[in-house]
């Protein structure tokens, strides 16, 4: 039995305060940053670093706008439709990983089509770091204590809140595979020179979505939806077209706009 007695405030600097949830998106695109500059070394795509250095901004601006945007429309739209201006108070919480997904293939989209450069390549690439940012977000998650689990039904599991049942610390499973199981079966991937025959992206879509999906059973579903479909929460129904469309596309071929 754990007990939570995390603080989500990592630091105060002149009485500003500093979020370990921030701290996880600013660490998430750090890692990325070098991390793309190792596997560029590997022959993964053929790429200039100057490229990625130069999609960083369109990325930041993909998982903000995306991840709100995906919020407000699969998660909450009838409160935002009647609140319009709740939507610009991002710092208040709600953002959704599938809304950042599009958000961010989008940005992969016009960029490359700008720049004239292998679409694939660059959705090849960004899925090869993202799992290091969605393991740090699920560990502020954790902290934060949001996106809690289901109670564990024993004597073994983490309280949350003063006078809770003990629960599963859901956040850290899907840290565990959905950022770092994922991660390393990429860079496993790329070491090994397997990208020839397969799209890392697919891989990824099909890993994020089986696991989120298995793991969501053990997850409160958001309390002003409940469950979607019997025991099926809106974050599993939206993993199922990952699993279909990485499937579909999971054969490596070259894709250039």
């Amino acid at each position: 039995m754990y007990i939570h007695e995390l603080n989500p405030i990592a630091f105060s600097l002149f009485n500003f305060k500093i979020y370990w949830y921030s701290l996880s998106y600013l660490f998430g695109f750090v890692f990325s940053y070098y991390y793309v500059k190792f596997v560029l070394n590997k022959d993964f795509v053929n790429m200039d670093f100057k490229i990625f250095e130069d999609f960083i901004g369109w990325a930041v601006l993909g998982v903000i706008f995306g991840g709100r945007i995906g919020y407000v429309i699969f998660y909450n739209l009838n409160f935002y439709l009647e609140n319009p201006i709740e939507i610009l108070k991002i710092w208040q919480g709600g953002m959704s990983f599938h809304g950042g997904l599009l958000g961010v293939i989008l940005s992969i989209f016009f960029f490359s089509k700008s720049k004239k450069i292998n679409f694939l390549d660059l959705l090849n690439l960004v899925s090869s770091c993202a799992p290091i940012g969605l393991f740090l977000g699920r560990l502020a998650n954790f902290v934060n204590r949001e996106l809690i689990g289901r109670p564990t039904n024993s004597d073994w599991g983490v309280i949350f809140f003063e006078n809770d049942v003990l629960r599963h610390p859901s956040q850290i499973y899907e840290a565990i595979f959905e950022g770092l199981i994922i991660f390393f079966v990429i860079f496993y991937i790329i070491k090994k020179k397997y990208y020839r025959f397969l799209n890392i992206s697919s891989l990824f879509l099909i890993m994020y979505g089986i696991f989120r999906f298995t793991i969501e059973f053990y997850r409160e579903p958001d309390s002003h939806l409940g469950f979607i479909f019997m025991n099926i929460s809106m974050g599993q129904l939206l993993c199922l077209p990952m699993i279909l469309i990485g499937s579909i596309f999971l054969r490596k071929k070259n894709v250039r706009y």
